[in-house]
């Protein structure tokens, strides 16, 4: 039996970059949200023993450095399950591009797992594998509207923003996250600052006013004495940290100008978390190493994005729009100008788990 599993891409809406951890990663603040550009994974489960992985892209590894490999040996381990499992990776998503690509395609094949073996992990358990093979995957068990802490691997559902248009541009170059870090950690060694986000400040403000939590960061699952990741099982406290964003951004939107509502209705919340102050810090590394991505995110802004950013570390850029025709033109205009441009649109969570399962 083979399951089919779409593996759907992340963008980032800001991202912040705190300081290096003791375990060598760095503190992250970030908003993910799932995209309708995807890989197709296909996984089957044979007689025998092993994992093979088959993917006509020469850059994706075939050994135990793929996220896949990584994620498939731990479930079947926690699944007391044997086979010879084959995954097919059908990659449409760019390489090192800031999408999530490998981290997606790790928890599809997951899914898929589970699904062809008909056993299936807690939720729990899931997370837990997840956030041990990579700090991108857990936020794929969640899709949507997703609030990443921690190294990013501490994922909490905020209450989905509507979906909307985007054009994602994938320049040819490839940037490497660990580079990008250390790009980083020079700048601030020379900077000689630290980084306080304001919109963290302000969500914190928020919630302190609106729910009994006490503090944003404060809410969070942490780590065990051993040090390693502690999943908290809490939905009331994850309830209560979307909803003290989602209060945040609604102020934000009460507090609008006039010139931001049109026909009566406020612009769609998403304008305005990213209007809210949040930027990718990779940005301020990364353009001035790659001035490509810096002319990619001009030439959206050019044509008409409410709202354009790196995703990620790179080397993907998008721009949000008002429309999905607005999103289709603009995405031909690109492809004219010499760019890889797609038109998608962002996926709210009931979207991105109606259409994983082909």
């Amino acid at each position: 039996m083979t399951v089919t599993v779409r593996s759907f891409a992340k963008i980032n809406l800001g991202l912040r970059i705190g300081a290096a951890r003791e375990d060598g990663f760095h503190e992250l603040l970030t908003v993910y949200q799932t995209i309708g550009l995807h890989d197709v994974i296909r996984v089957s489960v044979r007689r025998g023993s092993g994992i093979e992985i088959q993917c006509a892209d020469p850059r994706v590894p075939r050994d135990e450095s793929n996220t896949c490999f990584r994620i498939v040996e731990k479930a079947l381990a926690a699944l007391r399950a044997k086979g010879r499992v084959v995954i097919e990776i059908e990659k449409r998503l760019p390489v090192q591009g800031g999408l999530g690509g490998a981290s997606a395609n790790a928890v599809a094949t997951l899914l898929g797992l589970e699904r062809a073996l008909k056993k299936r992990l807690s939720a729990v358990e899931r997370l837990r594998i997840a956030a041990e093979v990579g700090s991108d995957l857990p936020l794929f068990l969640v899709g949507g509207t997703v609030l990443g802490v921690g190294r990013g691997e501490q994922v909490y559902p905020l209450e989905d923003l509507p979906a909307m248009a985007c054009v994602v541009v994938t320049p040819e170059v490839g940037v490497s996250t660990p580079k990008a870090f250390a790009a980083w950690d020079r700048r601030m060694s020379d900077e000689k600052q630290g980084l306080k986000p304001s919109f963290l400040t302000a969500a914190d403000a928020a919630l302190k006013r609106r729910s009994s939590i006490g503090s944003f960061t404060g809410a969070f699952a942490g780590r065990d004495q051993s040090g390693k990741l502690t999943v908290s099982s809490g939905s009331d406290t994850i309830s209560e940290l979307g909803r003290g964003l989602s209060a945040w951004l609604s102020e934000r939107c009460s507090s609008a100008p006039s010139g931001f509502v049109r026909r009566g209705r406020a612009e769609n919340p998403l304008l305005w978390l990213v209007r809210a102050g949040i930027e990718n810090d990779f940005e301020r590394v990364v353009f001035p190493e790659y001035p490509e991505l810096s002319e990619g995110k001009s030439a959206l802004l050019r044509a008409g994005a409410k709202y354009a950013s790196l995703s990620g570390s790179g080397s993907t850029l998008y721009g949000l729009f008002g429309s999905r025709d607005a999103a289709a033109r603009v995405a031909v205009r690109l492809r004219k100008q010499g760019w890889a441009a797609a038109a998608t649109s962002t996926l709210t969570r009931r979207a991105y788990w109606r259409r994983i399962i082909s």
